[in-house]
Order: C-alpha cells, then sequence, then structure tokens
C-alpha cells in the first residue's frame, strides 16, 4: 500500500514539475468546490446564514490567493485566512470543507519554509480560527473545548504534512547528490588509476630499452674502434651485440604483451620478471660494452619476495647503464650486504675528480629519479650523487619484504649489518621485490 501511495505522489510531483500552473488550477478548482460545499453546511436544526453569496466569494478570493502560493506562500495563507475568519464570524459552520484552502495553504507554507516561519504563521493562523470558532453563532450547540480542539487538530495535520514532505525532498536531494558524488569520486579515481599505469608502463619500458641501447651504443663504439686494430676482438663484440638486441626484443616483447594479456587462462603465460639471478648476464653484457663489474655479497644471502627482486634488479641494471652512458670509467662495483630485515646494494665506480654541485644536478635526467621511485614503492631508500676520490655512487637500502610506499625509516639508506661471512666476489642468485624504473644519469 505505501510503495503505491510513493509511486502514485511520485507521479503527480514530477507532473507538477512540468506543468505547475496547470496542476495549481486543478487543485484550486478542486480547493473551490469544497469550500462552497462546505459552506453550505449547518448544525442539524440550524438554519444558513442570509449572506448565502458572502461565503462563496470569500471562498473565490482565497482560493484565487493560492494560485501565487508558490512566488508568496505567506501572502497566500494571510488572505485565505482573513477569508475564513470573516466567514466564520458571518456564521458559516466551521467544518473541513470550509477549511479546505487554509489548509492547503498551510501545507504550502510548510514545503517551501522553514520552521521558524512555518511555525510563526501557522500558529497565527490556527489561533485566529480558533478564536473564530469560539464565538461563532454557528457552533452554539458545541461545547466549548469542542470548538477549540476541532480546527485545531484540522489546522495541524496540513502542517505536519508539508514538514514531513519538505523531509523527504531533502532526504531524495541528499541521496541524488552523494550518487554524483561517488560517480565524480569513480571518474577521478579511474582518471587516477590511468595516469598510474602510464607511469609505471613508462618506467618498465625505460628499463628494458634504456639498458639494452646504451649497451648496444657502447659495444658499437667499441667495435668501430678496435675494427682494424683488432679484427677478432670486433668479430666478438658484433656477436655479443646481436645478443643484447636480441634481449631487448624478448623484454620488450614481454612487456608489451603483458599489457596485452587479458584474463582468459587459455592465454600463453609469460617470462617471470628479471630478478638478482640476473646479474651474471647482467655483468657480461656491460663488460661487451667496455666496463668490468665485479659482484660483492656480504651476509647470507636471504629470500625476497617478487617485488623486492624486482626491485633490486632494475636499481642496479639502471645504475651500470648509466655507468656505461656517461662515466668515463672501466671497472664498476657491486656490493650486496644483507642484514637481519634489509638488503643494502652499492653500485659505484672509479672516475675523474667529483664535479661541482650545480654541474651534477644540470646534468641529471630521470635515471635517478626512477630508481628512488623504485625504492620508495617498496618502502626503502637510495642516495645518489658524487664520491669524494672521484666516481659516482648510487646507494639503496631495501626491505626483504616489500612494506607500503613511502614506510622508509630514514632519509638515507640504513647502515650494513656485520657481515657473517667475509666478502666474496660471487654474482650473486637472489630473489627480490619489484619497484620502479628509471633512466639516470651519471656525472
Amino acid at each position: 500500500m505505501s510503495a503505491n501511495l510513493e509511486r502514485y505522489t511520485d507521479r503527480v510531483e514530477h507532473y507538477a514539475d512540468r506543468h505547475p500552473r496547470a496542476l495549481d488550477v486543478i487543485v484550486v478548482l478542486a480547493l473551490m468546490g469544497c469550500a462552497t460545499f462546505g459552506s453550505a453546511l449547518t448544525m442539524p436544526g440550524a438554519e444558513p446564514p442570509d449572506q448565502d453569496k458572502a461565503a462563496v466569494i470569500l471562498m473565490g478570493v482565497s482560493c484565487l490567493a493560492l494560485l501565487r502560493h508558490r512566488e508568496h506562500p505567506r501572502t497566500s495563507l494571510a488572505v485565505t485566512a482573513v477569508c475564513t475568519v470573516i466567514a466564520v464570524g458571518l456564521g458559516y459552520l466551521l467544518t473541513p470543507l470550509l477549511l479546505a484552502p487554509i489548509m492547503a495553504a498551510l501545507y504550502w507554507l510548510a514545503t517551501v519554509s522553514d520552521r521558524k516561519t512555518t511555525r510563526t504563521w501557522g500558529v497565527t493562523a490556527t489561533v485566529a480560527l480558533m478564536l473564530a470558532a469560539t464565538f461563532s453563532d454557528s457552533m452554539d450547540g458545541l461545547s466549548l473545548v469542542l470548538r477549540v480542539i476541532g480546527p485545531f487538530f484540522w489546522l495541524l495535520l496540513p502542517l505536519a504534512a508539508g514538514r514531513m514532505t519538505q523531509l523527504r525532498r531533502a532526504y531524495l536531494q541528499s541521496v541524488q547528490a552523494r550518487a554524483e558524488h561517488a560517480e565524480r569520486t569513480r571518474e577521478e579515481e579511474a582518471r587516477l588509476r590511468v595516469t598510474e599505469e602510464r607511469m609505471r608502463i613508462a618506467r618498465e619500458l625505460h628499463d628494458v630499452v634504456a639498458h639494452h641501447l646504451a649497451l648496444a651504443n657502447a659495444q658499437a663504439g667499441t667495435a668501430a674502434h678496435l675494427a682494424l686494430a683488432d679484427p677478432p676482438q670486433t668479430k666478438k663484440i658484433l656477436t655479443d651485440l646481436t645478443g643484447t638486441t636480441s634481449s631487448a626484443l624478448r623484454e620488450l616483447k614481454a612487456t608489451l604483451g603483458l599489457l596485452r594479456q587479458s584474463d582468459d587462462p587459455a592465454s600463453p603465460s609469460l617470462e617471470p620478471a628479471p630478478g638478482l639471478d640476473c646479474l651474471p648476464d647482467l655483468v657480461t653484457a656491460c663488460a661487451t660494452a667496455g666496463v668490468t663489474v665485479t659482484v660483492t655479497t656480504e651476509g647470507a644471502p636471504r629470500p625476497l619476495s617478487p617485488g623486492v627482486d624486482l626491485t633490486a634488479y632494475r636499481i642496479v641494471q639502471e645504475a651500470l647503464t648509466n655507468v656505461t652512458k656517461h662515466a668515463a670509467a672501466e671497472t664498476a662495483h657491486v656490493r650486496l650486504a644483507y642484514a637481519d630485515s634489509r638488503l643494502e646494494i652499492t653500485v659505484s665506480n672509479d672516475g675523474p675528480a667529483a664535479p661541482s654541485a650545480a654541474a651534477v644536478e644540470q646534468r641529471k635526467g630521470f635515471g635517478v629519479m626512477g630508481m628512488r621511485e623504485r625504492a620508495h614503492s617498496v618502502g626503502g631508500e637510495l642516495c645518489a650523487g658524487p664520491r669524494p676520490e672521484g666516481g659516482f655512487e648510487v646507494t639503496t637500502a631495501l626491505p626483504l619484504q616489500p612494506s607500503a610506499p613511502g614506510a622508509a625509516e630514514t632519509s638515507g639508506p640504513a647502515a650494513p649489518a656485520a657481515p657473517a661471512h667475509p666478502a666474496q666476489q660471487v654474482n650473486p642468485v637472489d630473489p627480490v621485490d619489484s619497484v620502479d624504473p628509471v633512466e639516470g644519469d651519471k656525472p
């Protein structure tokens, strides 16, 4: 029953929104008919007032005033109340039909006005009608209590109904506002996710393309330099160059395949992401570019999560790429130090004396920024800069298991724990967590 009533109410409100004046005219005509019929009612055995046309005129004026209730609700109520009080004073019986125009005026006032205005005007109109009923000759057969209680309850009903309608409209508006806000929030979140995904793809492609192209460029330059002086070495370098470009194509294909991968379980699986166990291949590639890389492990190697493993590998890869691209050095050193809960990685090279800070900033690209983003993404820290004795050094401290981004404990890398085993020259094979790629610059 309530569902049907609510459905009909919604239909009426929808029609009223589209044709407000037409609905007002229909309602006013209905109210005029009710008031005219109510003016003909009398108490049993009583005679109607002599002014039989006065009630029709008064009710007509009050109903016409209701046509302006949307623009002037208080004026409409005042005119309707005055006309009703005069009609009751002339001896017409105060019935719900005679009160129909003022009840409509009170309802419309309660739907558009605040509580204070509704209370003030509603109480004033109710008191006026109660006083008129008290002194009316048409209700001599009723007690004073009935004269007062009747108008009070009849006029209280439209005030309560109008207040409920106002609350319902406010509720519907708040629901609509929440829905619009949720829609805007979803759109903003979708745009944010798209932006983050674009940045992640850019970092991955940078790691894949920039590293291998830098090595290929160094290998090609070395081969051109030794073409006449050492043909066998040139041939070996060109063979390694083929392997470098093939590896770049494979990684690029794997990255693009990941972007195209669907949720279909029958789709072909992709190759696993690289980790520290791929360092031997990275060292070999750098050697063909003319840079000798040594890897030292301190402490007992610990298992790393896939994300941290990928992050550690990408940072080492980017740092060594910067050495081959920017550093006038023939050797580089990679140090892996395992502590209780962290892995410290240091990549350094021997080069000329450190340049000025202004020169370093001028020559910085996206590489250091990307390495730092990768480290922060798993809760680690990274520092990079020239060494006082010459060359460049990148130091990062990563948790063995990833933590929330930005959960770094200090602004610089954590100090390595005392090694469990003496330093030894090895190529580490360890899993580590993922991180953000970047393009770096080395002075």
